[in-house]
């Protein structure tokens, strides 16, 4: 009998964890009003399109905002704002470390993901190891059908099987290729004059 039937479940309820992260969102995304230029790329590859002019070096952006200062004529010609262009620039300076922040912490997070599921992982695979033993004893032979669902779940039958019949498939292909090879016949050196 399989534990199937029983109603065992891969989704699990809302936790206090599911509950904490709906507050971290909030969190993050009443942030985002907060900070000042905030731009949501609106196609694909938009942030990739700006690099370029963006990598433009600091020092050279602040030489052309003075010589823009000095010269009345290229100030009417450019027509951009030269506060509006510091201003960008002091966001940019003062904003990049916030951003290396969020990457640094989205990394630790992923991390910290990860060691939990291997945390849990390792968990049901000693269970494992050890329901399986147990399956083979009388008292707890009640154990084999929650084996044979764990075995189904974890996908060991199905990778048996495929290697199995890749085994096979391989042996035939080459038992095949033999057959069907021209014999080898050692070559002769060539006569001696």
């Amino acid at each position: 009998m399989s534990t199937q039937n029983m109603g065992v479940s891969t989704v699990s309820a809302p936790s206090l964890h599911a509950e904490a992260v709906v507050a971290r969102l909030g969190e993050l995304r009443a942030m985002r009003e907060t900070i000042p230029n905030f731009v949501v790329p609106t196609q694909p590859g938009e942030t990739r399109r700006l690099i370029r002019v963006a990598g433009v070096p600091p020092e050279f952006i602040e030489l052309t905002v003075v010589a823009v200062e000095r010269d009345e004529a290229l100030a009417i010609g450019v027509g951009a704002s030269m506060p509006l262009v510091r201003d960008r620039m002091a966001f940019a300076e003062a904003y990049a470390p916030l951003a290396d922040e969020f990457d640094a912490m989205a990394q630790f997070l992923r991390h910290s993901i990860i060691a939990a599921r291997n945390e849990a992982g390792d968990a049901a695979l000693t269970i494992y190891e050890v329901a399986k033993r147990m399956a083979k004893r009388p008292k707890t032979a009640a154990l084999a059908p929650h084996v044979a669902d764990m075995r189904r779940a974890l996908g060991i039958q199905k990778a048996l099987a495929n290697a199995r019949a890749t085994r096979k498939k391989a042996a035939a292909e080459k038992a095949e290729a033999e057959k069907h090879a021209a014999p080898v016949t050692p070559s002769q050196p060539p006569p001696k004059p």
